[in-house]
């Protein structure tokens, strides 16, 4: 890799003044780093509800909400017919769904966070993926839910930017303007050679820490001295976090699905940003899929690296810190015949959130329209469908958006004021 593009991926990862590495060295975040007595006088009051993000998109329209919990109850809805799809019983809060058999094979600590959300993304046209990741209009100012989030968890998670990180090629934008792409392979690059930026955290650690403790011996209080005490890496902390960054990111082959995973978890580890953004397939845009057997193979292979990023997660100590989504375009036809494939849908689709405040729950269904199906009214108190619905189903998609917003940590007042449609499902979440 040439200096040029070297030095730019790191400004673009650690900002000026390497402010970036320098939180990695210290374990303090950046805004501390850069003013220790206006951040320490003002730390963030829900520190302890921010969660990281790894968000999974894509703008292929992937059947994976046609073998989800909540889709097997109709028997008029179309299943691959696969022996590693076969419809198998799984527990969600000691609550009996069914669902493809790998959903239902997920171990069931990861289970027992994991919220299935059926709603509608109220388009079928690939080119509104980036509208429906604006919830069709219902985030204000025409932002990216993702980076409406991301925007207000940095604070609280002292990462060097604001910003999500693109690591999967999907076009992701903030504040208006398209997000720089990484790679995997970009990533590694920067960091397995022999002068890779990780040789100085030690001095970097010492310096700082050094710099932020004379400025608290002059004019700092107990509980601003005892703060820096409890975030303060030590020494032999740091030597582990440097070693198992650059043992994880040295095992990058290419920018495929493994690179993502291992990509995304170091940029967390680095605090260098609140969102990454991956892709996993689930049988892409299959309008023609003979026995739907890409369908099959994509979900039983998007399952297992569901299940690869949660172990993942646990080795680093970060799975109670990060929350997992997958929100999609739309969603694929559910009656299509099986010798065949499926058309685009835009009335329904299913997200998966997990995460430490997810609760295991399936929100809402699906109910025959048309020729189709479509997502239904959804009770924002118990999650079910229809019956005393207060969330409509032109709102289900803000709804979704709310859900997620609160399981990351964002205020009641941040998400009704931002996001204008909608209600969050309190049945997905735990209190």
């Amino acid at each position: 890799m040439n200096t040029t593009r070297r030095e730019v991926i790191l400004g673009a990862l650690f900002g000026a003044g390497s402010i970036g590495l320098r939180a990695l060295a210290t374990g303090l975040p950046a805004s501390i780093l850069l003013n220790p007595r206006a951040s320490l006088a003002d730390a963030c009051a829900d520190r302890e509800r921010a969660q990281f993000l790894i968000w999974a998109t894509s703008g292929s329209g992937d059947p994976a909400n046609a073998n989800m919990p909540g889709t097997y109850d109709d028997p008029g809805i179309a299943h691959p017919q696969d022996a590693a799809m076969m419809p198998t019983p799984m527990m969600l809060s000691g609550k009996a769904y069914t669902a493809a058999k790998p959903w239902a094979s997920l171990p069931q600590p990861i289970l027992d966070r994991t919220c299935f959300f059926h709603h509608t993304t109220l388009t079928n046209s690939h080119a509104n993926e980036s509208k429906v990741l604006r919830l069709m209009g219902a985030v204000k100012r025409q932002e990216m839910l993702l980076s409406l989030l991301s925007q207000k968890l940095a604070p609280c998670l002292g990462t060097v930017q604001q910003e999500p990180a693109s690591i999967s090629g999907e076009l992701i934008s903030f504040g208006g303007r398209i997000l720089p792409a990484l790679t995997p392979v970009g990533l590694r690059d920067v960091f397995v050679s022999p002068k890779n930026p990780l040789t100085n955290l030690q001095a970097l650690r010492d310096a700082d820490l050094d710099r932020i403790s004379r400025v608290l011996k002059d004019s700092g209080n107990a509980t601003q001295r005892a703060f820096l005490d409890r975030m303060a890496q030590s020494t032999r902390e740091l030597r582990n976090i440097s070693d198992s960054l650059l043992g994880n990111l040295a095992t990058i082959k290419a920018n495929d699905m493994e690179g993502q995973l291992i990509a995304a978890v170091a940029l967390i580890q680095m605090g260098v940003c609140p969102a990454s953004v991956i892709n996993i397939p689930f049988g892409g845009d299959n309008h023609t899929d003979a026995n739907l057997a890409r369908e099959s193979a994509q979900t039983v292979a998007g399952v297992a690296t569901i299940n690869n990023l949660m172990t993942k997660l646990a080795a680093a100590g970060l799975q109670d810190r990060v929350t997992f989504v997958m929100m999609n375009v739309f969603g694929r036809t559910l009656n299509r015949p099986l010798r065949m494939g499926r058309d685009h849908l835009g009335s329904h689709h299913c997200s998966v959130l997990i995460g430490k405040r997810v609760r295991g729950s399936v929100v809402g269904g699906v109910v025959k329209s048309g020729n189709d199906y479509a997502a239904t009214p959804i009770d924002s108190r118990t999650g079910l469908p229809g019956g005393s619905a207060d969330i409509r189903y032109e709102e289900t998609l803000a709804a979704v958006g709310k859900t997620i917003g609160a399981a990351v940590g964002i205020s009641p007042e941040v998400l009704s004021d931002q996001i204008t449609l909608g209600k969050v499902v309190s049945a997905a979440l735990v209190s």
